[in-house]
């Protein structure tokens, strides 16, 4: 008789119905191959632009392309996740119908990017079925999703941030011209930016206000809330961060520093992703030991702020004069080998592997950790 198999299943999901769709495939598969097959059993479950779970079985070939970026396709097959909390298997329904048990799984590994996966959607369904997850709650999830509501958190946490203005395109189509006050009281350039989006996707850089219009437009086209920022002259620092809420208090990374180059005005999706020549990430960031640490002290206490667990990348402003002004904190941060969050771990001496291993092990380790009916 062959022994039963022990190693927990970890189900990697990624994917999913984003503008991220893309980017979400290529952290996956840097995951993927960093879980450490002694240890666990991995599942690579993409996710369809419509929302349905499938296997993929290639997921060795996504990466960045310009000219095909890669997706997770329909092919008529289906994994059917179990929604009550009793431990039941995944199903699979293969092209032609047939049922089959994919196993129990012991933890999720969601790094699904932007809406219905870094928003707290598919956290609630993790909550649901009582199967541990990578990364933070419901409410951390959603409310450092939303720029609006995430500015409010930081700000309530005595951190500085960046001054907005919060447009909807209800107040937009109703009074354009109020709004451009509000926006003109910022000061031009302006930044026009979805508040629930991710990967500079929708975002705009606005030179005078005749500008807006069409800023506006390419930001409703992704959320129907924007928010509006002023230009901030600093460097642009990351600094990661690892932790439990439950076991271990979280610790910050050495920082990284993104310095945009060429054509670019800023850091877009297009420098971010496919332009390889459009961005300088140095790591460590040549910084003033003491401001260092005060960028490291205000990360960690954003991490806190929101309750997060596992991990977030936390990005901020260096002003000339020193100040550090919180830009965004993203609880499921870009996670390919080549992402600043494995690449400032990796100068803190953790490898890429080893920050898998962990956020693995604090899944696992923290839903036992919290009072019942309550997790991270």
């Amino acid at each position: 008789m062959t022994p039963a198999d022990t190693r927990p299943l970890v189900a990697v999901l990624f994917g999913g119905r984003s503008p991220e769709h893309s980017v979400s495939c290529v952290t996956a598969a840097g995951v993927l191959a960093a879980i450490d097959p002694a240890q666990y059993r991995a599942l690579a479950i993409g996710i369809t632009q419509d929302g349905t779970w499938r296997l993929v079985e290639d997921w060795q070939d996504m990466h960045f392309d310009a000219a095909a970026m890669p997706e997770v396709a329909d092919d008529g097959t289906a994994v059917i996740p179990p929604i009550a909390a009793t431990g039941a298997p995944l199903l699979h329904r293969d092209a032609g119908g047939a049922i089959t048990e994919l196993g129990a799984v012991d933890v999720y590994f969601p790094m699904l990017h932007g809406p219905f996966g870094e928003d707290g959607t598919i956290q609630g369904f993790f909550e649901l079925s009582g199967t541990p997850y990578v990364g933070s709650g419901v409410y951390a999830s959603a409310a450092s999703m939303d720029k609006h509501f995430m500015k409010i958190v930081l700000r309530a946490a005595g951190l500085e941030v960046c001054p907005w203005e919060r447009v909807t395109d209800r107040e937009w189509q109703a009074d354009p011209a109020a709004v451009t006050e509000r926006v003109t009281g910022l000061g031009f350039p302006v930044f026009v930016k979805p508040a629930r989006a991710g990967s500079s996707v929708g975002v705009s850089k606005v030179a005078d206000a005749p500008g807006l219009a069409a800023a506006f437009a390419e930001a409703f086209a992704h959320d129907h809330k924007v928010i509006v920022e002023p230009m901030v002259t600093g460097r642009e620092i990351e600094c990661g961060v690892l932790g439990s809420i439950h076991r271990e208090p979280a610790r910050a990374s050495e920082l990284g520093e993104i310095t945009v180059v060429g054509d670019h005005e800023f850091y877009d999706f297009e420098a971010k992703y496919l332009d390889g020549d459009a961005v300088v990430l140095s790591c460590p960031a040549d910084l003033d030991s003491e401001v260092a640490d005060r960028v490291r002290a205000a990360s960690v206490r954003a991490f806190e702020a929101f309750d997060c667990t596992g991990l977030a990348r936390v990005d901020t402003f260096v002003t000339p004069a020193g100040e550090v002004v919180i830009n965004e904190i993203n609880t499921l941060p870009g996670m390919t080998p080549s992402s600043m969050f494995p690449r400032m771990w990796e100068a803190s001496g953790v490898d890429y592997p080893s920050v898998v291993a962990e956020l693995i092990r604090t899944a696992l380790e923290d839903v036992p950790a919290a009072a019942p009916g309550i997790s991270a």
